[in-house]
């Protein structure tokens, strides 16, 4: 069965009335329509604002004149109030629809970014991180979950793109906080940062809600289709349906723990390269920004030919390959005592974990709906609450670069765990 036809059968529309939609407009001929486009734009802002954070992380850390590890302690807050957030974010998508709930998220993300560059102190940065979480882990879950049932509307597997716009936008976000690395303050750069999500978010967000609905994927709506696909006429339609939820939560578990290798990884490398460059590898601020554009460029590359690369070698073998790729490319960039062969490992990491997060929790949203991605999420979002803590710690016993070996480890990890979950969904078929 070809992925298409996968997934159009595991969203098939039903015909009861959601609290976002009492009817699914039928499959549309434009692949770009405006829904699409604007909930494009809020992964691209997303990504931006992120980037633009990350950047200054150096500025910030001597600003509050933190170690290795206390750093980690305050990036830790971050991944807290993300995974605080996300199971909650689930439940408001059920109830309201994600599209509100993804205008609200964002808001809440911009308003935030301008924060840590007023934060003199570990604490205060700490504190300030915790909203920055909020915003990012709210709109993460909103976003894939309105992505879900856009893939499910299109039936095309085009969720990789979504990511792919994530990636181009950290990639803005990179080489124009770069750029204004000189000239402009840490303030002033990560305040215009916030006014340019704030006005993506107003104009994306009047596109999006104005959009025709869709009917959300369900974890009952999924269930139906399993139970569709193997009740015998005999009267095992209870026993079937209990049975698919079971598989439905270990399939939702499974592919949470491949999202939180991968969001190890990620969080990584968004967390500590530029560090890495400038203090291990000796670069220049200036480059040490290029380092992490390379990955970024990378990784928007790799998700902008996923959905073909999904298609053609199918979602488990892109997903192995990506995983043992990055794991190469990590050891090169961690361990390369120069700088151009330290950024060509980078390249190798971000083209190799560039789809592995969004088809985990593409497949958690077929599966599961709004939880599903919200459970996975906060499973891969638990990669980025260990993963400051861990670097941290290791960087400040055994050197920054033997510490981001450890996701290599991830990687690997994350490469073979997708094989598991394609064996549990052909038993489930």
């Amino acid at each position: 069965m070809s992925l298409r036809n996968k997934i159009g059968s595991l969203t098939r529309p039903n015909h009861h009335p959601s609290s976002q939609s009492r009817s699914t407009p039928p499959a549309t001929d434009s692949p770009w329509d405006p829904a699409r486009v604007a909930l494009t734009a809020f992964f691209a802002i997303d990504g931006f604002l992120f980037a633009a954070w990350v950047v200054r992380i150096p500025d910030v850390r001597r600003q509050v004149d933190a170690s290795h590890s206390t750093l980690g302690l305050a990036l830790l807050c971050l991944s807290i109030g993300a995974v605080l957030t996300m199971p909650m974010i689930g439940r408001l998508c059920l109830r309201y629809g994600s599209r509100p709930v993804t205008v609200g998220s964002l808001a809440l993300l911009s308003l935030a970014v301008p924060l840590p560059a007023h934060a003199h102190s570990v604490t205060a940065l700490g504190g300030v991180l915790l909203l920055f979480g909020a915003g990012y882990g709210g709109a993460n879950v909103a976003m894939n979950s309105a992505a879900v049932d856009l893939v499910a509307q299109l039936r095309r597997p085009v969720m990789p793109s979504f990511h792919a716009g994530y990636s181009f936008g950290g990639l803005a976000g990179t080489g124009v906080s770069g750029l204004l690395a000189g000239p402009l303050s840490t303030g002033w750069a990560l305040a215009l940062s916030a006014a340019l999500g704030m006005a993506v978010t107003v104009g994306a967000g009047i596109v999006l809600l104005r959009s025709p609905a869709v009917t959300p994927v369900t974890p009952s709506r999924a269930d139906r289709d399993r139970t569709r696909r193997t009740a015998e006429p005999s009267g095992t339609a209870t026993a079937d349906t209990g049975s698919a939820r079971t598989r439905t939560r270990l399939l939702v578990l499974l592919l949470g723990l491949t999202a939180l290798c991968t969001a190890y990884g990620e969080g990584a490398v968004a967390d500590w390269t530029t560090l890495h460059l400038t203090d291990d590898v000796q670069a220049s601020s200036v480059v040490a920004a290029t380092g992490y554009g390379a990955y970024a460029f990378a990784m928007a590359g790799g998700r902008v030919g996923g959905t073909w690369l999904s298609i053609r070698l199918g979602q488990n073998r892109l997903m192995l390959l990506g995983g043992l790729t990055a794991a190469v490319g990590m050891l090169i960039a961690a361990l390369a005592p120069v700088v151009p062969v330290a950024i060509c490992g980078f390249v190798l990491v971000g083209l190799g974990l560039a789809n592995l997060f969004p088809l985990a929790i593409a497949r958690a949203g077929e599966a599961g709906g709004p939880q599903g991605v919200a459970f996975a999420s906060s499973l891969g979002y638990g990669g980025m609450l260990i993963g400051p803590v861990v670097i941290g710690f290791l960087a400040d016993a055994a050197g920054l670069p033997l510490a981001l070996t450890t996701v290599a480890v991830a990687a690997t990890v994350a490469a073979l765990l997708p094989l598991s979950v394609g064996r549990r969904a052909a038993d489930g078929r």
